[in-house]
């Protein structure tokens, strides 16, 4: 599906569309719609259960809006930049290092200024609106700034990322918690960066949601419990050595690539996330390994998890597994004099940092992306049952008035239990066809044998399932049970 036709769906069918939209939009600012603020709140619902609940970790909030001590000792204030070229003739603005990989000129993320105006005087890139001259490229600086207080006296951020609230709340936590290592602690929120471009509908945003878990652990001892045999699991992986991508098990990742055990532990077990919990075909992820310019400066070992999804023209980044050592922890410490080290057995030690980090907008996006299809005249949307946004949907067959006053009721009824849609308007076909775009699992249909006087048929429905569009007819009174079993 291309980038149009997938922004039209998600804007026909309710997921998202630009901000302010009756005003001609706002770029890089979207809206989620009844079915995509839903979806994206049982995809948050179900990396908090997979990453953090089953393993005994725990979900905090930091504020939106940060001071700007924290954040010139994070090294934000002064390394959070991109390049930015204008054109000096229609003063269009543009983030170097895309306008020369779209133009086919390989460069590096992490290229400099210096470096990414050699490449455009020596390839002769002219502003691609109108023909004019490019001017110096110049470092720029994503965050977006805020004077706080009446007088403005004060200067901070909105937040460029969750996980400095998860570092500046470390000490409290640990001592709550019982000081004891490994401690995880995962925000869902908003960041906000001022992009120079924002592009591919939710890839590249102003404001965005993360998802993003910090283990806090100790360096010098943290036993992985396998009883799960993760590491035997093969996953995708393109070692930055290589450049070649591979099926490796997380205990050939050990041997091989001399990968930390808790790293390769964790990259399985996102693995299985995508495969399992959110049905995404195997050949579709990959971990991709960055090194040199492109890796962050504070990363022992950076790997981006990456989907392959065709609107973005391939594997694009959708999260990472970062181990950050003890730069974050180690800075706050040297900025605000806090001593961050803690006690572990009569050791002094300072914490490591394991982050799993998603970006839930791109992974909200790479769904609709892989699990849409269209199957002859048919279009549907095959998201896991879990995080659809209707469990069900109720459907009389016709408007006839006993079969809506019993559609009505068992709506109701149902509704305490499931996320429902009720829909009367339109033939069945179509009720059907709009619940298959909405990726609604199960359409519970009441027929004129439902309110009929035939004993064996009175009292039964129709169970209709998405995907093999198979239909079994059940009782109500054990309608609740079979819906369960089916959404598992």
């Amino acid at each position: 599906m291309e980038i149009d036709e997938l922004l039209g769906f998600a804007k026909r069918a309710g997921f998202f569309w630009p901000a302010a939209e009756v005003y001609g939009g706002a770029s890089g600012l979207f809206d989620y719609g009844h079915l995509g603020a839903t979806l994206k709140r049982n995809f948050e619902g179900a990396w908090l259960r997979y990453f953090v609940t089953a393993n005994g970790y725990h979900l905090i909030e930091g504020s939106n809006m940060l001071p700007e001590k924290p954040l010139i000792a994070s090294g934000h204030a002064s390394r959070f930049n991109d390049v930015v070229v204008g054109c000096s003739k229609c003063k269009t603005y543009y983030r170097a290092d895309v306008l020369l990989n779209e133009l086919k000129i390989k460069v590096s993320e992490g290229a400099s200024a210096k470096e990414l105006e050699e490449a455009i005087r020596s390839n002769g890139v002219k502003c691609q609106k109108c023909g004019g001259a490019l001017m110096e490229p110049k470092d720029f600086n994503l965050m977006v700034d805020v004077a706080l207080g009446p007088e403005k006296h004060e200067k901070g951020y909105l937040r460029p990322e969750t996980a400095q609230s998860t570092y500046l709340n470390f000490f409290r936590e640990f001592n709550l918690l019982r000081k004891k290592l490994p401690m995880g602690l995962a925000i869902i929120g908003r960041a906000y960066r001022n992009e120079i471009s924002p592009r591919q509908g939710l890839y590249r945003m102003r404001e965005l949601t993360q998802a993003e878990l910090q283990i806090f652990f100790d360096p010098g001892g943290w036993e992985i419990d396998d009883r799960e045999r993760l590491l035997d699991r093969k996953v995708n992986v393109v070692p930055y050595s290589s450049h070649e991508q591979r099926a490796m098990s997380g205990n050939e990742m050990i041997k091989e690539l001399g990968m930390p055990k808790f790293y390769a532990f964790h990259m399985c077990m996102i693995d299985r996330f995508y495969m399992e919990a959110m049905r995404i075909p195997k050949e579709k992820l990959r971990f991709m390994e960055l090194g040199g310019d492109e890796k962050a400066f504070y990363n022992k070992l950076h790997f981006d998890i990456q989907a392959d999804i065709q609107s973005w023209g391939g594997f694009k980044e959708i999260g990472g597994l970062h181990y950050r050592g003890d730069h974050d922890l180690s800075s706050h410490t040297k900025g605000s004099g806090q001593d961050m080290s803690v006690d572990v057995n009569g050791r002094k030690v300072m914490p490591n940092v394991l982050e799993l980090s998603f970006g839930v907008d791109r992974n909200i996006w790479m769904l609709v992306d892989l699990l849409y299809s269209k199957e002859g005249e048919r279009s549907v949307l095959k998201l896991p049952y879990r995080i659809a946004p209707y469990s069900i949907a109720v459907l009389p067959l016709q408007k006839d008035d006993k079969i809506i006053e019993y559609a009505s009721s068992l709506a109701r009824e149902l509704r305490s239990s499931f996320n429902l849609f009720y829909d009367e308007s339109g033939s069945i076909g179509r009720r059907y066809a709009r619940m298959d775009e909405a990726g609604t699992p199960l359409c519970i249909t009441v027929d004129f044998e439902t309110v009929g006087d035939n004993p064996a048929e009175r009292d039964t429905v129709t169970i209709r399932d998405r995907d093999t569009k198979k239909q079994d007819r059940v009782k109500r009174a054990g309608l609740p049970a079979a819906i369960a079993s089916a959404l598992e």
